[in-house]
C-alpha cells in the first residue's frame, strides 16, 4: 500500500507538511507507525525542522549517517546554512549512486534547483516512479522557468493517477494563478479551503489565499488574510512581502513593510529584484541626462 495514500500511515503527517503546519510534523506522534514507515516519517520531520529554521538541529541529527535519505536531508540543512557547494557536492555524488531513491530525488532536486541547476534538478526528479513529491516540484521548476505549458502537461499527467489528492490540488492551483482568468478562481477556492479550516490552516496557506485574492483584485479580503497570516508569525518573510505588494497596489506607503522584510530576509526575492529594477531605472536615467546635458 502507498503509505501516502487516503488509506496509507502516512497520509496524514504528509499532508501536514504540505499545508505547511511544520510543527504539527514534528510533533506528529510517530510511535505507532511500522517499521518501514519510520524512515520516511523521520526524513518529514527533519525537512519541517528546516523549514523553520532548525537547520543546525537537524544537520546534527544527521551528522555521521550512511542512508542516501539522510545523507540528503544533511545536504539540504547544509544550504540552508549557507553551505551551498557543500550541499550540491553531496547531491551529486548522491545521484551517482543513489537516484532511485525517492528522497534522494525529490530532496536533492530541492537543493539543484535551490542553486540554480534547474535542468540536473529535472533530470534526477524524472526519474521518479509515481511520487508526487516529485511532480510537485517538477511543476514549482517549470514554473519558475516561464514553461507554463510543461506545468500544465505535468498536472494533467498527474491528475489521471493521482485524481484527488492534496498535492495535485495545490500544483494545479500554482498553475492556475500563473494561467489567470477562471483559474485565478479555482485556486482561491483551493486555498480559502485550507486556509481556513482549523485543522489544516497555517501562515503559508494564508498567505496563498491573499495571493489568490489580490489576482481577483479583492485587496480588503486580501489584507485581511496577511493579517491572519502575520498574527500566527509576524516575522513570516512570504507575508510581509506580500503585504508590501498589497500596500503599493492599494496606493499607500510600503515603507514600513519594505524595512519590516529587509531586517527580516535581506535576500528575498522581492527585494532582490526591486535593487535591480531601481539599478536599472537609474542606468537608463543616466544616459538620458547625458544627452540632455550634451
Amino acid at each position: 500500500m502507498d503509505p501516502y495514500s487516503a488509506e496509507g500511515e502516512l497520509i496524514n503527517i504528509h499532508n501536514h507538511f504540505h499545508q505547511g503546519q511544520y510543527q504539527d510534523v514534528i510533533d506528529y506522534d510517530v510511535s505507532t507507525l511500522s517499521s518501514e514507515n519510520e524512515l520516511p516519517a523521520r526524513v518529514l520531520q527533519l525537512r519541517a525542522r528546516i523549514a523553520l529554521g532548525q537547520a543546525e538541529d537537524a544537520l546534527a541529527d544527521v551528522t555521521g549517517e550512511k542512508g542516501p535519505e539522510l545523507q540528503a536531508i544533511a545536504a539540504l540543512a547544509e544550504q540552508a546554512l549557507g553551505n551551498n557547494d557543500k550541499a550540491v557536492e553531496t547531491i551529486e555524488k548522491l545521484t551517482q549512486s543513489a537516484a532511485d531513491n525517492t528522497t534522494v530525488q525529490v530532496v536533492g532536486g530541492t537543493v539543484l534547483q535551490a542553486a540554480g541547476k534547474s535542468e540536473e534538478a529535472l533530470a534526477l526528479l524524472s526519474q521518479h516512479q509515481g511520487s508526487l513529491d516529485a511532480v510537485a516540484l517538477i511543476v514549482q521548476i517549470h514554473l519558475q522557468q516561464n514553461r507554463n505549458d510543461l506545468a500544465v502537461k505535468e498536472v494533467a499527467t498527474a491528475r489521471r493517477w493521482a485524481q484527488d489528492s492534496l498535492l495535485v490540488n495545490l500544483a494545479e492551483s500554482w498553475v492556475g494563478l500563473r494561467l489567470g482568468g477562471e483559474k485565478y478562481q479555482q485556486a482561491f477556492y483551493v486555498f480559502e479551503e485550507l486556509a481556513q479550516a482549523p485543522a489544516t490552516s497555517s501562515v503559508r496557506s494564508l498567505v496563498s489565499q491573499a495571493v489568490a485574492e489580490l489576482h481577483l483584485g479583492r485587496t480588503e479580503e486580501a489584507q485581511a488574510a496577511l493579517d491572519q497570516a502575520l498574527k500566527k508569525e509576524p516575522k513570516f518573510a512570504e507575508a510581509i512581502a506580500n503585504l508590501l505588494v498589497l500596500n503599493v497596489i492599494a496606493g499607500k506607503d510600503g515603507a514600513e513593510q519594505r524595512s519590516l522584510l529587509e531586517a527580516t530576509d535581506a535576500q528575498h526575492p522581492l527585494l532582490v529584484d526591486l535593487t535591480e529594477k531601481s539599478d536599472l531605472f537609474d542606468k537608463a536615467a543616466a544616459k538620458y541626462s547625458a544627452k540632455a546635458s550634451a
